[in-house]
C-alpha cells in the first residue's frame, strides 16, 4: 500500500501526436470502413464503425497539459498511480483521474489572535507563512480535503472550480494548524523582559528565535499533510486591549526610573568633578559642613526637572 507519493510510471504520450491519431487518423479509418468494406461486410462494418466511434469520444479524456509547478495526482478506478509532474501537453489513459494540484508557494496572514503568555498576560498575536504542498499523496489522501473542497459548493466538479477549491482546502488545514502553533509557542515565552528574567527569550525580544520555533512547530503538524512552512514570522504582537494602559504606564515607569538613574549617575560624577576642581585649582577652602552643603545644592540643581534659579548674595543687611 501507497504511503507517499511516487511519480507517475504508466503510459503518456505526446498530446499533439495523439491529438492527430485522434482527429485525423482515426475518421480516415472510419471512411474506409464505411466506403470499402459495408458493402461487402455489412454488420461486421458497422460493429467495428460503432466501436471506433466510442473509442474516439472516450478519448478526449486522455488529454491534460500541466504548467510549471503544478502535478496530478492521478487515480484509477480509486487507486493511486503516482503524481505526473512533468510540463507541457500529455495523454494518457482516459480512464484516470487526474486531479490537479498547484505546487507553487502561497501566503497566508494570519489574522491576530488572543493567546496568554508564558506567564498569563493575555496578547495578541499574529503572523504571516509562505507554504506550499511537498507531498501530493499525502495532501490528497491523509486528509479529508477533497471532502471539504465539494461540500455545499456549487459547480465543484469542474476542473477549474474543483482546484480552486481544493487548494483553499489546503489552506483552511493550515490556517487551522497555524493558530494552534501560534497559541504553543507564545505560551511558552513571556511578552517582555518586564515580565520574566532578562535572560530568558521573549516574544518581543526573541526575533529569528521566536520565528525559528514557530516554523518548527509548524513543519511538524502539516508533516501529515504533505505540506511545508518555507518561512513563518511574527508580524503583529501587543498586550490584549484590556492590559494595554495598566502595561504602558509600567512601561512608562519604568523608562522614568532608567532616565533618573542616569541622571543621578551624572550629576554624583559632576559633582566629584567640582570638588577636585575647586580643591586642585585652590580656590576655595571648604571644610566638610560647607562641602556637605555644596553637594546637596549642585545635586538638587543637577537632578531637578526646571532649571535653577540663581540668587545672587549681595551683602549682609544689618541694622
Amino acid at each position: 500500500m501507497k504511503t507517499q507519493e511516487i511519480n507517475f510510471g504508466g503510459f503518456r504520450m505526446n498530446g499533439f501526436l495523439a491529438l492527430f491519431v485522434h482527429l485525423l487518423v482515426m475518421p480516415l479509418i472510419g471512411f474506409i470502413l464505411m466506403k470499402y468494406l459495408l458493402p461487402v461486410m455489412f454488420v461486421p462494418t458497422m460493429i467495428l464503425f460503432v466501436i471506433l466511434v466510442l473509442i474516439w469520444s472516450v478519448m478526449f479524456g486522455g488529454y491534460f497539459m500541466l504548467e510549471p509547478n503544478e502535478a496530478r495526482a492521478m487515480v484509477f478506478f480509486g487507486k493511486y498511480r503516482g503524481t505526473f509532474k512533468e510540463t507541457g501537453f500529455f495523454y494518457v489513459n482516459p480512464f484516470y483521474a487526474k486531479k490537479k494540484l498547484s505546487l507553487r508557494a502561497r501566503n497566508l496572514d494570519v489574522e491576530p489572535i488572543k493567546v496568554n503568555d508564558k506567564i498569563g498576560n493575555p496578547v495578541l498575536i499574529g503572523l504571516v507563512l509562505v507554504w506550499r504542498l511537498k507531498d501530493t499523496y499525502k495532501a490528497m489522501f491523509e486528509i479529508d480535503a477533497q471532502t471539504m473542497a465539494t461540500s455545499g459548493v456549487s459547480g465543484a466538479n469542474i476542473p477549474g472550480i474543483a482546484v480552486a477549491n481544493r487548494m483553499r482546502a489546503f489552506e483552511k488545514f493550515v490556517m487551522i494548524q497555524s493558530d494552534a502553533a501560534l497559541r504553543q509557542v507564545a505560551g511558552q515565552y513571556a511578552y517582555d523582559d518586564n515580565d520574566a528574567d532578562s535572560n530568558e527569550l521573549t516574544l518581543r525580544g526573541g526575533g529569528e528565535e521566536i520565528n525559528t520555533q514557530l516554523e518548527k512547530q509548524l513543519n511538524e503538524r502539516l508533516e501529515m499533510a504533505g505540506m511545508e512552512v518555507i518561512e513563518a514570522r511574527l508580524n503583529y504582537l501587543a498586550y490584549a486591549p484590556e492590559i494595554a494602559a495598566v502595561m504602558l504606564r509600567r512601561q512608562q515607569a519604568s523608562a522614568i526610573i532608567a532616565a533618573r538613574e542616569k541622571i543621578v549617575e551624572g550629576a554624583v560624577s559632576m559633582v566629584k568633578m567640582a570638588l577636585d576642581k575647586l580643591k586642585e585649582e585652590d580656590i576655595v577652602d571648604l571644610d566638610e559642613e560647607k562641602k556637605a552643603a555644596m553637594v546637596s545644592n549642585l545635586l538638587v540643581v543637577l537632578c531637578a526637572d526646571e532649571a535653577a534659579q540663581p540668587v545672587v548674595n549681595a551683602g549682609t543687611l544689618h541694622h
